[in-house]
């Protein structure tokens, strides 16, 4: 994302979180895509009982209706989309991994741990801005234990699997 339009959904994110919070709902990312009239602000929401059709619209109505009042978005031409974050909702704050600790997940990293740069296991824990995941590593009927700091995380993904 260009760092204009970072800045822009960082501000947006802010109004978003005032606008969720008495709803009892997460504001998971915001993202300003595009540029010109091709501009889409996406807004991923969750709750801890899932999301409903009805909360995306209620943040849609009300942030859009904050959001032309406020004129964050100079030139206000935008199509605007609130989501929830789909079965491999990301991770992105340390919340996200005390929340979803025990569940599989998917890790990316910047620099690689024991020589690797990729992991899915299950999110064994999170403490102290370390994540432990348990990874199954080849015929090994024990998986081993990794550790991972916060800041080394690239990227990360709850990980759906079909049964």
């Amino acid at each position: 994302m260009a760092l204009a339009n970072q800045v822009i959904a960082e501000k947006i994110a802010v109004l978003a979180e005032r606008i969720a919070d008495p709803e009892r709902i997460e504001i998971v990312e915001v993202e300003l895509l595009g540029g010109g009239i091709h501009r889409v602000l996406r807004v991923t929401i969750d709750r801890v009982e899932g999301v409903t059709h009805g909360d995306c619209e209620k943040i849609s109505r009300t942030l859009g209706d904050a959001l032309d009042e406020s004129d964050i978005i100079a030139g206000g031409s935008y199509t605007l989309e609130v989501t929830s974050p789909g079965v491999d909702r990301k991770l992105t704050k340390p919340k996200d991994f005390e929340r979803f600790v025990g569940q599989k997940i998917k890790v990316a990293l910047k620099q690689p741990v024991d020589g690797e740069k990729r992991y899915d296991g299950v999110l064994e824990g999170f403490e102290g801005g370390v994540a432990t995941l348990a990874v199954k590593q080849g015929k090994a009927k024990e998986p081993r234990l990794v550790k991972i700091e916060f800041g080394q995380i690239d990227k990360a993904n709850l990980k759906f699997e079909w049964k």
